[in-house]
């Protein structure tokens, strides 16, 4: 079983604002065909041009849409479609590509001058605690040529495109130096340009924070024991949901400040001020302190439901507490809507 979910993150903020569109799918055996010989429409890969498109039609209120991915999104057919859907892409280069002079993507680069050095935090992740890394910035214009091969000769012979390079130095004893060769659609002219570019990969870190909420941080959706495929996939689509609202919950808990309305609508709204007025009646010195119209007020009625006991003094609660608390509020939701549905 497999999922491939595109989620909308503010470009200023780091907010997670929802999940836009995804694919679910599963894999029919061993492909006897290689990955070479075969046709965009006919390769997983073609999951990052789909999703995009299928999003766009919910962001057309965007000034700037951006595609972010890793590098199994370093893809020619995407940069080409950017331009085509106007959108924008930022990919992690997978591959030495070649440049319409016939020159190396990696040797180009590694020719570019240093033109800034910075410190930036990275988060933590499964095999790397946090830390604050000290990196080299290149960049420069490229003009990216076309693979090839007889199945993307319908696209552009090369691409003007940028490459921003970000590599670590003094990473410290038992550190993997961080590297980062972003292929950008951006037009990056300055420092900032550049750096910008930068941030906004780092935003990747919400993607992988989704499949821990989905995999071993709450969720546990690999010990499901549902037999079915049909069954699977739909379980994986709810699943999806529940993580990117766990996730918002998370962020409101650090400080977001996002509005109640991207995660709850107007029923399940009305059933968490009736749960907020029975948890501040158990204790007349425990009162939500967050504006009712905020995902905050939210988080702290989901957090003291799934256990955690509101306090300031406390620790906060985590994926798991808000899991837990999802999932009561979720069925208290379900019965306050068939009793509006219900009453004469």
């Amino acid at each position: 079983m497999l999922l491939h979910p595109l989620l909308a993150v503010d470009a200023d903020d780091g907010s997670c604002l929802g999940l836009l569109s995804g694919q679910v799918w599963t894999r029919q055996g061993r492909r006897t065909t290689t990955h070479d010989a075969r046709d965009l429409s006919d390769k997983e890969s073609q999951r990052w041009i789909s999703t995009a498109i299928a999003a766009k039609p919910l962001l057309t209120a965007a000034g700037t849409v951006t595609v972010l991915g890793d590098r199994e999104s370093d893809i020619f057919a995407l940069y080409a479609s950017s331009a085509e859907q106007h959108f924008h892409v930022i990919a992690r280069s997978m591959h030495d590509r070649k440049l319409a002079d016939r020159t190396g993507l990696y040797e180009a680069t590694d020719a570019m001058p240093v033109v800034d050095r910075r410190a930036i935090q990275l988060p933590a992740r499964a095999a790397r605690p946090a830390r604050q890394a000290h990196l080299e910035l290149r960049f420069g214009a490229i003009e990216l040529a076309r693979p090839q091969s007889k199945f993307l000769r319908h696209l552009p012979k090369s691409l003007p495109l940028a490459v921003v390079d970000v590599c670590e130095i003094n990473a410290g004893p038992g550190a993997e130096p961080l590297h980062w060769r972003l292929i950008t659609s951006h037009e990056i002219a300055t420092v900032d340009d550049a750096w910008r570019i930068v941030e906004w990969y780092k935003q990747r870190w919400i993607i992988e924070q989704f499949f821990r909420v989905l995999k071993t941080q709450g969720l546990k959706l690999e010990d499901s024991q549902i037999g079915t495929a049909d069954r699977l996939l739909k379980l994986v689509a709810i699943a999806a949901k529940a993580a990117v609202i766990t996730i918002q919950l998370l962020q409101a808990r650090d400080g977001g400040q996002q509005p109640i309305r991207v995660a709850f609508n107007d029923n399940e709204i009305n059933a968490l001020a009736a749960l907020n007025r029975k948890l501040e009646a158990r204790s007349k010195r425990l009162k939500n302190p967050h504006p009712p119209d905020s995902l905050t007020w939210a988080a702290w009625i989901i957090g003291r439901l799934g256990g955690w006991d509101g306090y300031p003094s406390s620790k906060p609660p985590g994926p798991i507490t808000f899991k837990n608390g999802l999932e009561y509020f979720l069925a208290v939701a379900a019965g306050w809507s068939l009793r509006d549905m219900c009453m004469p």
